[in-house]
């Protein structure tokens, strides 16, 4: 059964290697990004325990490069960007969508401005990552479409943990720029008493958070999602092709500053919140809602000092399946401002009355 196989392997011509594994020198790491034969489609860190780079490591437009940190540290400089790209503007960034990149299995990506700054990919995938103590936004996606994120760690940020992005260079939009169907698989951030915020999501639909964890710290969120297009966050959001967002198995074992999780997404997206975990009392919101369709599911534990403020006179949120505390109270016992846990935030001007036309609370738990 060989022969003939063989027989026409051969008159098929010969045959050529196009992939190659290479070794990342212990010096020269960015150079060594920078002069990548264009064969190579894995690279090892195995040549040293501990790295070192000072600058930017720019990773060249490949379909596909995989970057092993083989169980290595990884030193940046003060100034590094880590793993970063290189996009002039939005019509490079467009070009750059056949690259794709994994990262994984380093030990520690230490310092930097940044440890990870992807950006226009189509499905990349950071895997076993633990970042620490980056001076900026330890992991950072712009235009990162169908990315996964699975066990990234990431320690004392001292500004944004894990934040999922459209692009901010020329030409790039709220609208022709996100990372789409972006998934966080067991991520965690211990956060530092600087972080702003743990989780963001911006600019971005269909984005999944599933078993991930907030600690450490208090920050001014753990989840911050917004669709905001102009950048001013005290208006509600005017991006209207972000339709979705699904946050399940979320804990928070911390406090937080302004807001746990802050919801300001387009009046027709959908925005799942289930099965989030709050350790003890917290004198923040639980939930700031600005505008979206708010579905809240499995939420089993609900302590008496939790509250969800909103600034939309007529919320639309959906309680399902949640603690009995989770509610919105009797009619005789609410007021203009306040119906159960649900406060209304007066400083939005025209809102002064709560009205509870599209707020439904079913299938309460004893």
């Amino acid at each position: 059964m060989r022969e003939p196989f063989i027989t026409l392997l051969l008159a098929a011509g010969p045959f050529v290697a196009s992939a190659a594994t290479y070794t990342v020198p212990p010096q020269g790491v960015a150079a060594f990004f920078a002069a990548l034969p264009e064969d190579a489609t894995l690279v090892r860190f195995d040549g040293a325990a501990e790295y070192r780079c000072s600058s930017d490591i720019v990773l060249p437009a490949r379909p596909l490069l995989i970057i092993d940190g083989a169980g290595a540290t990884l030193q940046l400089g003060p100034d590094s960007k880590g793993f970063t790209c290189a996009v002039v503007d939005q019509r490079a960034a467009v070009a750059r969508l056949t690259s794709r990149y994994v990262i994984r299995d380093f030990a520690l990506i230490e310092g930097g401005v940044k440890a990870i700054d992807l950006q226009a990919t189509l499905g990349s995938e950071l895997r076993n990552l633990k970042c620490v103590r980056q001076t900026g936004t330890a992991v950072d996606l712009r235009f990162c479409l169908m990315a996964r994120l699975e066990h990234v760690f990431v320690t004392n940020p001292a500004g944004r943990g894990i934040v999922v992005r459209q692009g901010d260079w020329p030409g790039a939009t709220a609208f022709n720029s996100q990372s789409n169907s972006t998934v966080l698989e067991q991520c965690r951030v211990y956060c530092a008493s600087t972080t702003t915020e743990a989780f963001a999501v911006l600019n971005s639909g269909g984005v999944r958070i599933t078993d991930c964890v907030s600690e450490g710290a208090p920050c001014d969120h753990d989840l911050f999602l917004s669709a905001v297009t102009d950048g001013d966050e005290a208006s509600v959001a005017g991006n209207t092709v972000v339709k979705s967002f699904t946050l399940a198995n979320f804990h928070v074992e911390h406090a937080a500053r302004v807001a746990s999780i802050h919801v300001n997404m387009p009046s027709k997206a959908s925005v799942t919140l289930s099965n989030v975990y709050w350790n003890g009392p917290q004198k923040a919101p639980v939930i700031r809602y600005m505008m979206g369709q708010l579905n809240l599911a499995d939420i089993g534990w609900w302590h008496e000092s939790f509250r969800i403020v909103t600034r939309l006179s007529a919320p639309r949120i959906t309680v399902q399946r949640c603690h009995s505390l989770l509610n919105v109270g009797e009619k005789g016992g609410r007021s203009d401002r306040q119906a159960g846990v649900l406060h209304l935030d007066t400083t939005l001007v025209g809102s002064t009355q709560l009205k509870l036309n599209y707020v439904v609370v079913r299938d309460r738990a004893m």
